[in-house]
Order: structure tokens, then C-alpha cells, then sequence
């Protein structure tokens, strides 16, 4: 299921991090990626949109 240049950075590599600023709070949101996933992030998102779907 790794296709399309997907794979996770190196073991090594300082996990990236997103950081916004609203109004006077900002906030760093740090990501992690797990090195024995199958699932890209596409078809995680996929995956949960489906869910939410099924259970409404």
C-alpha cells in the first residue's frame, strides 16, 4: 500500500512540526509516523471518511 512516495521519514529525522498562531494562542502540532504502518495517509483519511459515512 506504499506507493506514491508515502514512505516515513528516517528513525533519525526530527519529527516535523506544524505551528499556527490564532489570535493570541499558538499552537505546534508535532506528527509521528509508525515504521510497521500498511496504510497510507490517503487511505487512512479515506478509511475514516467511510466510517463516518457508515455511521450516519
Amino acid at each position: 500500500m506504499m506507493e506514491g512516495g508515502n514512505a516515513p521519514p528516517t528513525p533519525d529525522a526530527p519529527p516535523p512540526a506544524l505551528v499556527q498562531k490564532i489570535g493570541n494562542t499558538t499552537y505546534e502540532v508535532s506528527l509521528h509516523f509508525s515504521t510497521t504502518s500498511r496504510e497510507t495517509m490517503s487511505d487512512k483519511i479515506n478509511r475514516l471518511i467511510r466510517r463516518e459515512l457508515d455511521a450516519s
